[in-house]
């Protein structure tokens, strides 16, 4: 680990953040081509081509946030996370849940979608809750973003746009 740890995150930890979420937003926002095409594929019924091409998008831009999150990982475990900006016990805690709920999302929603296009529905039924968890969990990292860079002014959001130098 660096002395850097202690100042911010890396170019690369930074630009798989907003890479992962501009994926995970588009799939929050385009989803639903998938679920259109496995029920037109159970039922016999057409298909549009672009509800077939946004649906093979899903798919694979679900396999890339899952290889981004493992390297995301990897890189966590390589590095580290930079220190708590002066926060109290109580904020730390809290952004260390909010963290790993996000981790487990990000592993979890990708994998039981896959479960689900392989083996059985059942598995569409878990993955299809993780859109509701990520809209509120998305929501409320947003909020602690913007409490930390308004109300508090420690520097948060700084450490996730500009990387340790």
């Amino acid at each position: 680990m660096t002395s850097n740890r202690a100042l911010g995150y890396s170019t690369i930890q930074i630009s798989l953040h907003w890479i992962i979420a501009a994926l995970v937003l588009f799939q929050l926002l385009f989803g639903e081509s998938m679920t259109t095409v496995v029920d037109a594929q159970a039922t016999g019924a057409k298909v549009s081509s672009a509800d077939v091409s946004m649906g093979t998008a899903h798919y694979w831009v679900g396999i890339t946030v899952l290889l981004l999150v493992l390297l995301r990982l990897v890189l966590r475990v390589v590095f580290g996370t930079p220190k708590p900006a002066g926060a109290s016990a109580l904020l730390v805690k809290l952004a260390a849940a909010a963290h790993w709920l996000f981790y487990a999302l990000l592993l979890l929603v990708p994998l039981t979608g896959l479960l689900a296009y392989y083996f059985s529905d059942p598995f569409g039924d878990i993955h299809g809750l993780g859109k509701p968890a990520f809209i509120i969990l998305i929501g409320l990292h947003a909020a602690g973003a913007l409490y930390h860079q308004f109300l508090l002014k420690d520097g948060t959001l700084r450490r996730m746009l500009v990387p340790a130098r």
